[in-house]
């Protein structure tokens, strides 16, 4: 019998990490937990070894790799990268899905539809590694139609191939051909704000606070770093707003109905200083991510969407959430003993330089 490759959501858990990658288990366990989640599913690593054995891929890559010779450490060899990184991308990109496979995942999308009793819904197609490298692989947001859906799953797999990645992997000697991993396929909520919370103080390592940032439209703008979001800090046993700063906004990035593209637009003088969330979201979301953090067992780094069209407290969303990872690790190093000075410098020595693509 062939080994299962695609998953609803549901089906998921944080044990499977290593078959769909963390975001997809990580979501699958929300969504088994009682959390609010967009339908979804999942396409595991076993898909992206399928499609790259089964299909000219890897052969097409080994063959092109051949007579490509470039130093990772050398600076003045990135643009050999970043030429082999678009050749390779390319070459995925032309390769299409086993029949078999396209027509399941055609299926799977065929019934997120009809759960959502919509001829067509929008989806986001986003990468998901066994280990985790955020920002690392790329998301495709507002997807829709199975034609769209199919050629998307096949570009997050293609962006296995980025200058980083294939750099970082060549600095490590594995071979830059292959990175398995898996793709969420989410449907997207009709974002009227979004942003993250962390249940832990982020500036002070407070574990009595929620840390909420937000701001208007879809939640890349706030992850992204291209606006100064809104920012609360909230009490995790009163409830209480300790603190509210409304921020200069800007923009907001948004779905632009003419050109079905995302992109970001300059907000009204009106609304650039509003709240984008009701002091009521503020303190649900509060409550949601304390519900999180007692169910992983740890803090937790969480994404969230607040719909435009759904009634409150169910226009609440989440699409990510992970262990936090900066207090987490202060306090772990804390209890196993505070590095020297000569650990320290060391770490800086031996971090993998970033190559901006």
């Amino acid at each position: 019998m062939a080994e299962k490759w695609i998953y609803w959501l549901k089906e998921l858990g944080t044990n499977d990490n290593n078959i769909v990658g963390k975001k997809c288990a990580n979501l699958g366990e929300l969504t088994k937990g009682g959390f609010n989640v967009p339908p979804g599913f999942a396409l595991g690593v076993t898909a992206y070894e399928r499609f790259m054995k089964e299909t000219p891929a890897m052969d097409e890559l080994i063959q092109y790799l051949k007579d490509f010779h470039a130093d990772p450490d050398k600076v003045e060899d990135t643009l050999k990268f970043e030429e082999a990184s678009k050749v390779m991308r390319s070459m995925v990109q032309s390769i299409k899905m086993p029949p078999d496979m396209e027509e399941t995942v055609r299926a799977y999308y065929g019934e997120l539809c009809s759960q959502a009793k919509k001829e067509k819904v929008f989806v986001a197609t986003r990468s998901a590694g066994p280990v985790s490298h955020p920002g690392q692989y790329e998301t495709y947001l507002n997807v829709c139609g199975s034609d769209d859906v199919v050629r998307n799953v096949i570009r997050v797999w293609a962006s296995t191939f980025n200058t980083r990645s294939i750099i970082a992997r060549a600095r490590l000697g594995l071979q830059i051909y292959y990175d398995p991993i898996g793709v969420a396929v989410l449907t997207m909520v009709d974002a009227r704000a979004a942003g993250v919370m962390f249940t832990v103080n982020p500036i002070n390592g407070d574990e009595s606070k929620v840390a909420i940032e937000g701001s208007f439209g879809f939640g890349e703008a706030v992850v992204s770093g291209n606006v100064t979001p809104d920012r609360y800090l909230v009490d995790k046993i009163t409830y209480d707003i300790d603190e509210k700063v409304i921020s200069d906004k800007g923009h907001e990035f948004f779905l632009n109905p003419e050109t079905n593209e995302m992109e970001y637009i300059e907000l009204p003088p009106e609304k650039r200083k509003a709240q984008c969330l009701e002091d009521r979201e503020v303190i649900e979301l509060t409550k949601i991510a304390k519900k999180v953090e007692t169910h992983f067992g740890v803090p937790q780094d969480i994404e969230y969407s607040i719909s435009a069209s759904l009634p409150f407290p169910d226009n609440i969303f989440l699409v990510q959430a992970r262990p936090e990872s900066v207090w987490s690790k202060k306090k772990k190093e804390s209890v196993l003993g505070k590095k020297s000075g000569f650990d320290l410098l060391m770490e800086r020595a031996t971090t993998p330089i970033k190559v901006k693509v």
